[in-house]
């Protein structure tokens, strides 16, 4: 039987690129150690985070072989395994599985924009291929695609899908689903503007933009709400931590004007971590403009600032 599904932060690791866009593998273990000295309690090659989309499969490959190593059975791995395509999600999946992968984390085939049903039969096929738990990456902005909570809860039944990664805005899309399950199935905030309500509603964790780029602070309100209960006190603290979440997602939520979501987390990472590079274009460096307000804003959370941010 696999192994339950992780509680708590996951951060979304990156993938290290030289200039020329090759991968940069030596870079990748100081940035693993780095999370896990930051106390995540899984992480997730491949996500967004790590730029799959500008990948091939081999490299895909390589680095989820990469970031296995690095971790070396530390935490739990959730490996992106995403692809438009149902035969290369198959392969990268099965590749996951046999390097070590404790979960895969899946968004739907995107751009085509395939039905609910197409998109579920994605997923058994998937699950028909594994013997290790698929979470779901809901994701309705970039794959036109909402799997409703009467969709999940069928894969969930059918025992294709163990969990769901909710980058909705609404916070009682992650309500709904542990309410219906009585919290047996794995719900986790996808996105910071509902991380703190999800939370709040009994959420299993948080894997989004804060986690992977200040995993200690958000670790700290995942145990202040989760473990403690302290309210009063994790207000305070996302008090500190909403400013990051909303330069974090300028560009995200006025649909292109400001700071792009990555771009900020490479240009945070280079401050107070190892170096991680900058995004493979066409997203570009963090404008000079905001680096300020985010050293600023590190600085409020307890991280020390070593750089400018330039990868």
């Amino acid at each position: 039987m696999p192994k339950p599904l992780f509680r708590g932060v996951c951060a979304s690791s990156i993938t290290p690129f030289h200039p020329d866009g090759s991968l940069w593998i030596e870079r990748l273990k100081p940035h693993i150690d780095w999370l896990i000295a930051e106390r995540v309690d899984a992480i997730s090659p491949l996500g967004s985070s790590g730029e799959f989309p500008a990948m091939e499969c081999a490299d895909r490959e390589r680095m989820l072989a990469a970031a296995l190593d690095a971790i070396a059975g530390r935490v739990p791995v959730v490996a992106g395994t995403h692809d438009y395509s149902t035969a290369r999600t198959v392969q990268l999946s099965k590749f996951a599985e046999s390097a070590g992968a404790d979960a895969l984390l899946i968004v739907p085939p995107y751009y085509m924009a395939p039905t609910p049903v197409q998109v579920m039969d994605h997923y058994r096929r998937v699950a028909e291929a594994v013997s290790i738990p698929i979470i779901v990456y809901h994701n309705i902005p970039l794959t036109s695609v909402d799997l409703t909570t009467e969709h999940l809860l069928k894969l969930y039944e059918e025992r294709a899908i163990a969990g769901v990664k909710m980058s909705h805005p609404e916070p009682d899309r992650q309500c709904q689903l542990l309410q219906a399950t009585h919290g047996a199935f794995s719900v986790y905030a996808g996105i910071d503007t509902a991380a703190f309500e999800g939370l709040c509603h009994g959420s299993h964790g948080w894997i989004s933009g804060i986690p992977s780029t200040v995993p200690a602070a958000a670790r700290r309100l995942y145990e202040l709400i989760a473990i403690e209960g302290n309210l009063p006190e994790a207000r305070t603290l996302w008090q500190k931590l909403a400013p990051l979440m909303r330069l974090q997602f300028q560009a995200y939520h006025s649909k292109g004007e400001g700071a792009h979501w990555f771009s900020t987390m490479k240009a945070a990472l280079n401050m107070i971590g190892p170096p991680v590079g900058d995004p493979q274009p066409p997203i570009q460096p963090l404008p000079e403009a905001h680096r300020k307000t985010l050293a600023d804003m590190l600085v409020n959370l307890g991280y020390e600032v070593h750089s400018e941010g330039r990868g």
